[in-house]
This record gives C-alpha cells, structure tokens and sequence, in this order.
C-alpha cells in the first residue's frame, strides 16, 4: 500500500518573516504537508521566531535591486505567498500583489495578514493582539464583574483570529483554484478574525444568554456551575455541569443533594451563596483527589493542568485535526521518524513542547536546489550575507 502523503504536499510556500499570525498561518501550512521558505531580511537578523516547524529559510534584502530580482523570479515557481507586513509595504518594495506578484504568476495565493482592518482609521496605526481585539469588541467580553477588561494572552487576535483565520483563507484560495485555475489575494486581519469568533456571545448578547455585564453570565464565569475552583493543594479544578444531569453527576460525586446547598442552581440570586459554598468545597480535596472522584464521570468536572503537567505526563502533542486518509505530520517526532520536510533549524523532544526555532538562511539553499534545481554560484550569489539573483539570470 503506497504510503499516505499529507493533503498540501507539493505546495510551495514563500513566507516573508514575520511576528506571530504570519509564522503560525506558514507552521499550519507545513504541518499539512506544505514546503515552507522563510524570506528573512539581510544583513542577518537574529530571529526568535519559535513557530517554524519543517520550515527552511534564505536571507534577501528586499531593498537591494538584485534581491529583489531574485524574490521575482521566485513568484512563478510558488503557490502561496504569506504577507505580514503593515498595508502598503510590499508595494513600496516593487511587488504589489495586484500588479506585479500576479501578473508574475496568475496562479499565485497572496495571503496578506494584517492587525487592523484595511480601511478606516486604525490601518496605518502600529497595533498588538490587544488593540486589535479591543477594537472588535472581543476584549471587553473578558474579565470579572466590576473589574476592567483582562487580555487572555495572545490567542484569540494573533492564533485564533489572525493566523487560523488566514490559513483558512489560504486553504479556501486552494479550493477556488482548482475550479478557475486563477490565483487571488487573500486579505485577513486579527479585527474581523476575532469578531467572528465571538459570534455566539453577540448573538446572545440580544437574549438571557450573554446580555449581562462581563462576568456575570452564564458561560463567562457568572455560573457556579461554569467556572475553576482552587483546590487544597493551591490547583484547580474546571466545572462546566450546565445541564441538569451533570450537575447531578457532580453533586453525587461530592456527596451533596440539592437540599444540602444554599441555594438553588437556576435562580440567578443564589449564583454568588453557591459559588462561594462550591470554593470552600473544592478545598477540601487535592486536584488528585478530585480527579480520583471525576475521571470517567458525566459531571464535567476536570483538572486545570498546566505546560508543566503537561509536559510531565507525556502529553502528545497533536496537529489541529485528523485526516485518516491523508493525515498531517506528526507534531514531535523523533530524531529517527522526522520526514524530510523538516527544517535543519527544528528540534523537537519529548510531545512537541521544544523548538529550537530556526536561523535565518538556514537550509534554504537547499529547498531553492529542490524546487528548482538553482545552486550558488550559477542562478545566485550572496552579498552582504543575502542572496541574490546573478546578472546572467533573465527574469
């Protein structure tokens, strides 16, 4: 039985360096099968890019008339291009999408990736996950009753709202080009991304679901049945029995009848007496001991783990989802079992939790000699630590 390949396998990615939602989209990518090159600027930078799994990268400044020939000559020999970069900047650099990246090759993907919207008053302004969420209304859903809104991390404006969501563009791209045999350009941005995330809190915000202030709802930890609980050795444990024979699994579970408890559960008065009798509860018992009594039950009841636990107890990582008949990568593989497509620059131990990240030129040499046969010296050359197109080279 021949052996089964990833679904991307045979796409070619150029990758212009980035921060965070462009790596991630590119990382997503080569999980599924994708070559990825990574366009790092030169003279060389250090990166501390960390999302580079089965990536390669070379080293080209953008700014050099021969760095930019070489770029060019690239873009008919590729299928995506990952723009990261802030509205108008490839196109001060001489490759507009429109204009000379497709007309280069009219089966080109650009997939541009940006914070802010493209248009209004915010796209020109600097920006992190914060304000891009804090602009699409997400932000102000997180945090407790009374208190500002808490950013959760990076996750939903970079990972969730912006790479995700542009690799999902890309992969749409792929789908129409097999139809029309035409290329596009992709635009994402993390405002749009995470808004459409939150699509169940807006709904609900015009019923009883979500219409509270922050905190006090059902699903956002207003509930006492839909929130953590600190444990007696200082962990925690999740609580989400929302109906009503979960909820009777867990009071089973904990010993307790209805009739023990302060209040009642569907009675919004009584959420703070039971939430504060349900803290003093989950103390009595390590995180363990609550495991030992929930484990295999219908109470939704399960521990907070941490990266540490984690990584303690083996855990697997996994790619994002299964495909039986042409399944991604493996997350960490041994140094035995990595496919060829992993990137000199990668490491990984253990399930997946260590990255080596990449250097920048750091095995592209090789991936420009496996995609099109070039070699240093004959179609490029290096200067001032970047390659570039060699004058005998005809665009």
């Amino acid at each position: 039985m021949a052996a089964q390949q990833p679904p991307l396998t045979g796409i070619r990615v150029l990758e212009f360096a980035g921060l965070a939602p462009g790596p991630f989209a590119g990382m997503l990518l080569a999980d599924y099968g994708a070559t990825v090159l990574r366009l790092d600027r030169a003279p060389i930078q250090p990166s501390s890019d960390q999302l580079v799994r089965r990536k390669t990268s070379i080293c080209v400044n953008m700014k050099s008339p021969a760095g930019l020939a070489l770029i060019k000559k690239l873009i008919p020999n590729v299928d995506v291009v990952i723009d990261p970069f802030r509205p108008g900047v490839l196109e001060k650099a001489g490759l507009d999408p429109e204009e000379v990246l497709l007309k280069l090759n009219p089966r080109l993907i650009v997939a541009r990736m940006t914070g802010f919207r493209r248009d209004g008053k915010y796209s020109m302004m600097a920006g992190h996950d914060i304000n891009y969420i804090a602009v699409s209304g997400v932000l102000s859903l997180f945090g407790r009753k009374g208190e500002k809104p808490y950013p959760p991390g990076n996750v939903v404006g970079d990972f969730a709202g912006g790479g995700a969501m542009c690799f999902m563009g890309i992969l749409l791209a792929l789908l129409a080009r097999e139809k029309t045999q035409k290329g596009q350009v992709v635009e994402a941005n993390m405002v749009d991304g995470s808004a459409i995330l939150a699509t169940m809190p807006r709904l609900g915000m015009k019923t009883e679901v979500w219409r509270r202030e922050r905190g006090t709802n059902m699903l956002d930890g207003g509930a006492p049945f839909y929130g953590t609980y600190e444990t007696k050795d200082g962990k925690y444990m999740a609580l989400g029995a929302i109906e009503p024979q979960f909820y009777a699994a867990f009071l089973k579970g904990a010993g307790l009848k209805p009739s023990d408890l302060p209040g009642d559960r569907d009675n919004r008065a009584d959420w703070a007496k039971l939430t504060d009798y349900f803290t003093s509860l989950f103390k009595t018992k390590t995180r363990a001991e609550w495991e030992a009594i929930y484990d295999g039950t219908d109470a939704c009841c399960t521990p907070v783990f941490t990266q540490a636990d984690l990584e303690a107890q083996g855990f697997d990582q996994r790619p994002a989802v299964t495909l039986k008949s042409s399944p991604a990568y493996a997350i960490a593989e041994g140094s035995d079992g990595r496919p060829a497509a992993v990137g000199q620059g990668s490491g990984y131990k253990g399930s997946g939790w260590v990255e080596n990240g990449l250097k920048p030129g750091d095995g592209g040499e090789e991936t420009l000699s496996k995609w099109l046969g070039w070699s240093k010296g004959r179609q490029y050359d290096v200067e001032n630590q970047g390659l570039v197109l060699k004058d005998s080279a005809k665009l």
